[in-house]
């Protein structure tokens, strides 16, 4: 269903920006520096809308996937849903080669966070790349190829996933067709021994949000989060979590992961 949501958006006036991310746990707290503005919003069911969504048109995507078992089993990780990743990123994309250069696992309780060394789901909107942050993290990353990759054309693509129905704290994405250049804050990411750069985003009337709600263990959603293309295609999709009201009754935790992929192009 629709739903009216409370998303946080950059102040249009707000001081220089900094985000400072969590390391994960119990305590889980990413740290946000500047000011922000929560607005009510309109969030869009996809599941009820007459669209087929892409990557390159709307900078998401919705797939099925088979279920490979336990997310926090490394194992499993680094087998089965690895391989599944690898697969579907370069069928939706085209890509010649593509490489997983992260994990990030998500928990809105902090039992959870405890037990797996979670991150709490990130409640601010934002984007994980610019193209300043997104050649930095291929040179950080790729060794001796660095070069030579970087000057290809290459996208960063998350496949968010579910590791049980989220019920809470579902993901709400913003068509990138809505989105405006205005809107988007490169802003100084400082983490843990790595400074890099995201987007925050300000409110702007026309932006289009959308979500799925009750993603299952066999869906995942594809977000683009950077294209260094300039030929009219998304380039990137800002995104949030965010709280839906529900009966009264209380909701399992939202538990996902998110797995992100280097797309590189011939």
């Amino acid at each position: 269903m629709t739903v009216l949501a409370s998303l946080r958006f950059l102040a249009p006036d707000s001081r220089e920006p900094v985000f400072g991310p969590s390391t994960g746990g119990a305590a889980a707290h990413s740290t946000l520096i500047g000011d922000y503005e929560d607005r009510a919003v309109e969030v869009l069911d996809g599941r009820g809308l007459d669209e087929t969504f892409d990557l390159d048109v709307h900078g998401f995507a919705l797939r099925r996937l088979a279920p490979v078992g336990d997310l926090y089993d490394r194992d499993i990780v680094a087998t089965r849903h690895d391989a599944q990743c690898r697969a579907l990123v370069t069928e939706a994309t085209a890509a010649e080669r593509v490489e997983i250069f992260d994990h990030t696992w998500r928990a809105s309780a902090a039992d959870v966070r405890e037990q797996h060394t979670s991150r709490e789901p990130s409640a601010f909107i934002h984007n994980d790349y610019t193209p300043r942050s997104a050649l930095k993290r291929i040179n950080d990353l790729m060794g001796g190829e660095a070069e030579a990759l970087a000057s290809r054309e290459f996208a960063i693509v998350n496949v968010w996933r579910p590791i049980a129905t989220v019920q809470t704290s579902p993901l709400a994405v913003c068509d990138a067709q809505s989105l405006s250049p205005e809107s988007l804050v490169a802003t100084e990411r400082r983490g843990k021994g790595r400074i890099g750069e995201i987007y925050l985003v300000r409110y702007a009337a026309g932006q289009r949000w959308i979500y799925f709600p009750e993603m299952a263990v066999d869906e995942v959603l594809l977000i683009k989060t950077y294209d260094s293309r300039t030929d009219g295609r998304a380039r990137w999709c800002v995104h949030t979590s965010f709280e839906v009201s529900g009966n009264g009754s209380v909701l399992p935790p939202r538990e996902s992961m998110e797995t992100r992929l280097f797309a590189f192009f011939a």
